[in-house]
């Protein structure tokens, strides 16, 4: 009678046929993930801005937006816009569609982390610059949103880390990320489960490195506060 093999060991032979193949997927995960964050960073510090605006239909407009973009799971944004857009004769790739989609979700979340670390600039700092005379677009630029941004760094870093995980989402809009990338080669190798354990740890060598770094910059940062 033969003694089956351990599946760590036989998991290693399949892990060194798949990693090459999965190691563009990767790559492509992590630059949807950089694209998600320029366009969605910004915009959630405009959303942010704008819910404290004086203007009531540019603070109804902000809410709306980030509550819109909050209550739509962000597969439903990615099928929307690679699937839905062509019907109005916008036609995105898989990339682009994933990346602002991606994008979209990340301003609607990062609008309230940032709107948050806005809040929790002193009040006092506020009404020496309005004492000093500076207008309310500079006491922004120069003391609000510095400071704001300073105390909204940690949990900012804490969120791109999700949305690479959430950048997996992508392979149901046919974008060749690590997730497809891994089901492509399980689906020609009928060995699903140590390629998914790869891409499983694959995705945990970018997120743990990058979580013990957050909580060091919350940690650092904190004592400044």
């Amino acid at each position: 009678m033969s003694i089956p093999a351990i599946a760590p060991l036989t998991f290693v032979d399949d892990w060194a046929d798949a990693f090459p193949d999965l190691l563009p997927g990767l790559w492509v995960s992590i630059k949807v993930t950089l694209i998600a964050l320029v366009i969605g960073l910004p915009l959630g510090l405009l959303l942010a801005i704008a819910n404290g605006a004086r203007a009531r239909v540019v603070r109804w407009l902000a809410v709306l937006l980030v509550e819109i973009g909050r209550g739509m799971p962000a597969l439903v944004m990615l099928q929307l816009l690679y699937f839905g857009l062509p019907t109005a004769g916008v036609v995105l790739s898989s990339f682009w569609a994933a990346g602002l989609g991606l994008g979209l979700t990340t301003a609607a979340y990062t609008s309230e982390i940032i709107r948050g670390g806005l809040n929790a600039v002193p009040q006092g700092e506020v009404e020496a610059a309005t004492a000093l005379n500076l207008s309310r677009t500079d006491t922004l630029r120069f003391i609000v949103v510095p400071q704001g941004l300073r105390v909204a760094i940690p949990a900012l870093m804490g969120f791109a880390i999700l949305i690479f995980q959430a950048s997996s989402l992508a392979y149901t809009i046919a974008l060749p990320e690590l997730l497809a990338q891994a089901y492509s080669w399980g689906s020609s190798s009928f060995k699903y489960l140590p390629v998914l354990v790869l891409a499983g740890l694959m995705y945990a060598v970018i997120t743990i490195p990058a979580g013990l770094l957050t909580e060091r910059a919350e940690r650092r940062l904190s004592r400044h506060l």
